[in-house]
């Protein structure tokens, strides 16, 4: 419902051509909150598909490796929203975007020597930019919070696809 409430205004604005579906790969870090930060070293992917010139929707999967047997894996369905237009029909060199996801995360570990998992709701929020290096492939980097509760730095390389 949230997702069709920010949705609608932005189907309204709609004009011109659509930027191209992307995927990408991200690394990086998530620290989950406890007593102190128990930090994760992420790896993931996501794809993005657009409704308008600056609203898309996608997948995205992260596998966060943590201490120990502490293992989880991420499975949201993001929507980004690009805050500067596309200008003649391609995003602008520099691209910063929100971004919000909703899904559910499984914990893998061990307590003493038996296998212990947990599935949960997961949701994210946050912001990042994207740097184009050519007309299809780009850099970026994002920060963003979540529960279960944690902080989340990534960074990646993406590709438009044609």
């Amino acid at each position: 419902m949230l997702g069709l409430g920010v949705a609608a205004p932005c189907l309204a604005q709609s004009s011109g051509s659509l930027p191209l579906p992307a995927a990408e790969v991200q690394s990086g870090w998530v620290g989950f909150v406890d007593e102190s930060s128990i930090d994760h070293a992420a790896f993931g992917g996501a794809a993005r598909w657009y409704l308008t010139p600056r609203l898309a929707i996608g997948p995205e999967v992260g596998y966060l490796r943590g201490p120990g047997n502490d293992r989880d894996v991420m499975v949201t369905m993001n929507m980004t929203y690009d805050m500067l237009s596309p200008r003649d029909g391609r995003p602008r060199r520099v691209t910063p975007f929100i971004v919000v996801g909703g899904g559910f995360e499984q914990l893998s570990d061990r307590i003493g020597s038996l296998p212990f998992k947990s599935y949960e709701g997961a949701f994210t929020m946050g912001a990042g930019t994207r740097v184009w290096f050519t007309d299809r492939v780009y850099g970026m980097v994002e920060t963003r919070i979540g529960w279960e509760p944690h902080a989340r730095l990534t960074g990646g390389i993406g590709i438009a696809l044609r």
